[in-house]
């Protein structure tokens, strides 16, 4: 059984059924029947659907954003900002697929020669528990549009928001084995991707996960998307707008709790500004309200789980022990659930936890940089290369060190690092390869053929 816990109380909600091995080989027979058909449907059809989704979703968004809110913890005012945006990922793909997908001619001595993109087949979809909804849908969406279908093996704290998800599509009408929830072990993996009918995976997950995802398809030539996660560093040099500069780090650092791939996790500083930015930017952390999820007020829910409040904990420790200082939050609350409150460390350097590994909770970490120089130095110091931020009063620097120095996918200036349909989204080094959204994205999983008529 899946025992589904609530992280604010630590109280069972519901428990489910596991698949066996043979239930989960019958659905990818049927998802396989199911995709056959589809790919010939035509991008009207399709959008037409994909419209309807968005419907679906808008018109239970209560439902779902309280699902999420039982199932993991996040706060329920975000929970609807999530299922908003999923409606309107929905739309973007119906609106745009066709044209990102359009025939592309090329001048040759050949009658007539173009590439065009015709789908792979099934994709396996390995998904986390941080965005239930958010991180199914920004596969889905494109992979359905391009005529794929999707198998979807999410993570384990979160089944009644994997078979809700199901549920969104059929009510729109896709065929209903078109997407399909495997309810299964990650042991059950290995084998899944092993399946002659899977073409391709897409994973977002830990480091060690993804890694032996990737060697598990690589060996059977199949095709993957990876996102890791990151340690994403904002930088705060001297002409930086203070008052903006703490707002935003600190919204980053507190999104969905903390648990974010891409919130801020270390936040470098020049010198300059370094004791001004940490009393600001600790009063802002200070201000965050932590409390009942289920409340609109609530800025701070807990951790999805308790033994990831723990491994959290035992990171800001350690921290400590080698030598920063925490001079907000970092004690376990005394109360039922898997809280930790919004949490900061100063002189933090490398070595540290909070300097080399992934914090994945409401934990800033602040590094003083000697100046620009060695701020940019320290942001790319890291195995990771998700997304930055960079906040200072010179627009063109700043865009300048965004596009040309900062070794991530995603770098944002004088704003926080966010998704959008509208814009590629993956990382380098650690955090992965491949892209979600955008153009690139719905052509991760495609077959680019070559067509020459003589």
């Amino acid at each position: 059984m899946l025992d589904v816990i609530n992280p604010a109380t630590g109280a069972l909600i519901r428990q489910y059924p596991k698949m066996s091995e043979l239930s989960a080989l019958d659905i990818l027979e049927r998802v396989a029947e199911s995709q056959a058909v589809w790919r010939e449907t035509d991008f009207p059809h399709r959008a037409e659907r994909m419209r309807a989704a968005a419907d679906v979703l808008r018109g239970r968004a209560g439902e779902f954003a309280e699902l999420m809110t039982l199932e993991m913890g996040k706060p329920i005012e975000e929970a609807r900002s999530e299922v908003e945006k999923c409606a309107a990922s929905c739309e973007y793909y119906a609106d745009h697929a066709e044209q990102m997908l359009a025939p592309h001619p090329a001048n040759t001595e050949a009658t007539r020669s173009y590439w065009t993109y015709r789908p792979l087949g099934i994709v396996l979809a390995i998904m986390p528990w941080n965005f239930p909804f958010w991180q199914v849908f920004r596969f889905a969406t494109p992979n359905l549009m391009a005529g794929n279908a999707g198998v979807l093996k999410h993570a384990s704290n979160v089944p009644g928001c994997a078979l809700a998800i199901e549920e969104v599509f059929r009510e729109a009408g896709f065929p209903h084995d078109l997407l399909r929830t495997l309810l299964v072990d990650d042991s059950a993996v290995s084998g899944i991707i092993e399946d002659e009918r899977v073409r391709a995976v897409t994973m977002t997950g830990s480091v060690a996960a993804g890694k032996a995802v990737a060697e598990k398809a690589g060996a059977l030539a199949k095709k993957t998307v990876l996102e890791l996660g990151g340690s994403d560093p904002y930088l705060v040099l001297a002409d930086a707008d203070l008052a903006l500069a703490t707002k935003m780090c600190a919204k980053s650092r507190l999104i969905n709790s903390g648990q974010s791939c891409i919130a801020a996790k270390r936040f470098v500083v020049v010198d300059a500004v370094h004791d001004e930015f940490v009393e600001r930017f600790v009063a802002r952390m200070n201000e965050a309200k932590m409390g009942d999820p289920m409340r609109d007020d609530t800025d701070v829910g807990p951790l999805a789980r308790a033994d990831l409040r723990d491994a959290l904990h035992n990171q800001v420790g350690r921290t400590v022990e080698a030598g920063a200082r925490c001079v907000l939050g970092g004690e376990i609350p005394k109360k039922d659930g898997a809280w930790y409150p919004p949490t900061v460390l100063v002189d933090v350097s490398p070595g540290m936890p909070a300097y080399e590994e992934e914090m994945f909770g409401p934990v800033a970490a602040i590094i003083r940089a000697r100046d620009e120089e060695a701020a940019i130095e320290i942001a790319n110091d890291t195995s990771f290369g998700l997304g930055a931020a960079i906040f200072t009063r010179d627009i063109e620097r700043g865009e300048q060190i965004a596009r040309d120095h900062l070794e991530a996918g995603s770098c944002f200036v004088n704003a926080l690092v966010k998704s959008d349909p509208r814009l590629p989204f993956g990382g380098i080094k650690e955090s992965g390869y491949g892209r979600e959204l955008s153009d690139l994205g719905i052509r991760e999983f495609v077959n680019a053929k070559t067509v020459w008529v003589a």
